[in-house]
């Protein structure tokens, strides 16, 4: 049982991650292509996002 929470919390988690870097790109960049790009790399955008910007 514990194994299907964490398998749909992975889900979850990276659908939430991948709309935040697409929201967060829109938002600075204007930019639909910029914003494709930055939800494929999701988490990571978001993180360098927190951190240098």
């Amino acid at each position: 049982m514990n194994v299907n929470y964490s398998i749909e919390g992975a889900k979850y988690g990276i659908s939430f991650g991948t709309a935040l870097a697409i929201a967060i790109s829109y938002t600075n960049n204007h930019s639909i292509l910029w914003a494709i790009i930055h939800g494929f790399f999701s988490w990571f955008y978001v993180i360098y996002f927190a951190l240098f910007k």
